[in-house]
């Protein structure tokens, strides 16, 4: 797979990769201290649009059940530790994102 995502939750970022070279990067809200960003090595394992309520406008899912990386209606939340966990961008940097990633696609999580 040619793009992948690298997140850095100390910078609180998104880097999207192509073959490990940085072409774009987001500013993110992660996981509060009560219930933090799970760090690790994950692929995405679906893309719904438009899944409604808190998601924003598009969820990524990640095989770390029950998280993802997905829009959100609130942009205040965004350079945050707010989430439960999952990983929350401006509306239109997920679809944008979403343009370019795969179902499979590496997700690196790392502090």
């Amino acid at each position: 797979m040619p793009y992948s995502i690298f997140i850095s939750l100390s910078k609180k970022q998104l880097f999207l990769l192509r073959d490990r070279t940085v072409i774009k990067k987001y500013p993110i809200a992660i996981g509060k201290k009560q219930t933090p960003t799970p760090t690790g090595t994950y692929t995405v394992v679906n893309k719904v649009p438009r899944p409604g309520g808190i998601f924003g406008v598009y969820w990524l899912g990640l095989s770390a059940p029950e998280y993802g990386i997905h829009g959100n209606n609130n942009t205040a939340s965004i350079g945050k530790e707010i989430s439960s966990g999952c990983i929350r961008m401006y509306n239109d940097d997920v679809v944008e994102l979403a343009g370019y990633i795969s179902i499979g696609a590496a997700v690196t999580i790392r502090h």
